[in-house]
């Protein structure tokens, strides 16, 4: 995913798992760029910074997911 913006055509459900996979990926190559005796220290601050994007954009869609309690 290469912008911010989730695709209006998903289901939430569908764009969740969507964002799942692609921070599992990220996290993956994380890994692999930290365990370089030499990691690319721009790549990998960018890596991160999608990463904790990715993480907030779940946690809110998971949150709009739970259906409101009557009061």
């Amino acid at each position: 995913m290469s912008n911010d913006t989730p695709d209006i055509d998903q289901t939430p459900s569908a764009l969740l798992m969507r964002l799942r996979a692609e921070h599992r990926e990220l996290d993956r190559t994380i890994a692999e760029l930290q365990a370089n005796p030499t990691p690319e220290a721009l790549a990998l601050q960018r890596m991160k910074k999608r990463k904790l994007r990715l993480k907030d954009c779940i946690a809110r869609l998971e949150s709009d997911m739970i259906p409101d309690e009557p009061a």
